[in-house]
């Protein structure tokens, strides 16, 4: 009996700190989510694809912004895991994560630009991975005040027209970004707004589409 209690006391004391400071994890299949009507798209067209290695999700290009909502409502800190591919032509692919969206208007966001990876303009490859936050923070407001402060250079940037996976990892004040699980960020910002929790989605910019495949979410207490 003593051996049993003993037992359990040290089940319950390894145990305690997971359900205290753990962390609460999923992975969507975002193929899955759109069959069962979880997504909402804003200024999109989506469609999912088949292929060799699973289902993907595209959303097909348009003009101005487009977000296609999950359905989790309350992200507040923790990471945010996408695999997502975009194209190696110019101007016409941005693909990222929108988070702590209140609305459609009302949102974060961290993404990509394919075209400029390995760009020869040095000024291009600085803008490789970019943070806004709307409506007051666009790319261009954070450009012409405070350029290469909100978007930088991907170093040994993945290639441009292939899946890759961003990671972002956000707190109350900081957001990081890290691609195909590289040791350090590739962008680091405070953020520029006091929301500290709202919806998760699928970004693309002005003239963009992308395809993404799977996200985790771990949500951080």
């Amino acid at each position: 009996m003593k051996k049993q209690i003993k037992f359990s006391s040290i089940f319950t004391l390894i145990l305690l700190p997971c359900f205290l400071f753990g962390q609460r994890q999923q992975t969507l299949e975002l193929a899955s989510l759109y069959k069962k009507g979880k997504l909402k798209s804003v200024n999109r067209e989506i469609k999912i694809v088949s292929s060799d290695s699973g289902a993907y999700l595209k959303i097909l290009e348009s003009k101005k912004e487009g977000i296609v909502w999950l359905p989790d409502r309350d992200f507040k800190n923790g990471t945010i895991e996408i695999e997502m591919r975009g194209k190696d032509v110019f101007q016409r692919s941005f693909i990222g994560i929108a988070f702590h969206g209140v609305d459609d208007i009302n949102y974060d966001a961290v993404y990509c630009r394919p075209f400029n990876f390995f760009a020869k303009d040095s000024v291009r490859r600085i803008h490789a991975v970019q943070y806004i936050s709307h409506p007051d923070f666009t790319w261009e407001k954070l450009r012409k005040e405070r350029n290469a402060v909100f978007e930088k250079e991907i170093i040994n940037p993945p290639n441009a027209n292939d899946w890759f996976i961003m990671k972002l990892v956000i707190d109350r004040t900081t957001v990081k970004a890290y691609i195909n699980n590289a040791t350090d960020p590739s962008l680091m910002v405070e953020k520029l707004n006091n929301r500290t929790s709202g919806k998760i989605g699928l970004f693309t910019a002005d003239s963009s589409g992308g395809d993404f495949k799977i996200i985790k979410i771990n949500y951080k207490k």
